[in-house]
This record gives structure tokens, sequence and C-alpha cells, in this order.
């Protein structure tokens, strides 16, 4: 064998080397992983969870306030309403006194 065919095999069985090195790696890196995969699954849907529970929060929250302000709404309008027909009936009042103080007169 030449010095290029020694050289051409010790590149070989180093690369091989090499390259089982990195494979191993990996696949401790991938086992650790997937061990860990449940927790992190875990903590990812409880945070989830938690966001979800939130914003219902906050949508329920919304919606009350919006009920509020129609219902306020309805009461001013119901109020306003009351107080022109008190308006109004004043407003007879006044005639029918004015027409009871001009007979009188």
């Amino acid at each position: 064998m030449t010095n290029s065919d020694y050289l051409l095999k010790a590149a070989i069985k180093k690369l091989t080397e090499k390259l089982n090195e990195i494979l191993v790696d990996k696949i401790e890196e991938a086992t650790n992983i997937a061990q860990d995969a449940p927790e992190i699954l875990k903590k990812e849907f409880d945070s989830l969870k938690e966001s979800i529970i939130e914003e219902a929060s906050r949508m329920e929250k919304a919606e009350n306030i919006q009920a509020n302000e129609s219902a306020n709404t309805y009461q001013d309008s119901k109020i306003t309403k009351a107080l022109n027909e008190i308006k109004g009936i004043n407003e007879q009042i006044d005639l029918f006194n004015k027409t009871i103080n001009n007979q009188i007169i």
C-alpha cells in the first residue's frame, strides 16, 4: 500500500469515528429532549390553559360592562321620558292655574 492509500483509509476511519460520535451525541440529546418533552408539554398546556381562563374572564368582564352600559342607557331613557312627562304635567298644571286665575279675576 502506498502512503496515499493509508492516508485515505485513515481519513475514512477518522471520519467514520467522528460521524459516529456526533450521531451518538445527537441520539443522547434527542433522548434527553424526549424525556423532558412531557414536562415541557405540561408546562405549555398549563400556560395555554391559564391564558384561556384569563381571556374568558376578560371577555366576561367586557360583556358585563357592556350590559351595564346598556342597562344604564335604558334607565337613562326611562328617566328622561319620566322627566319629560313630569314637565308636560307641570305645564298643564301651570296652564290650568292660569286659566283658573283668569276666571277669578
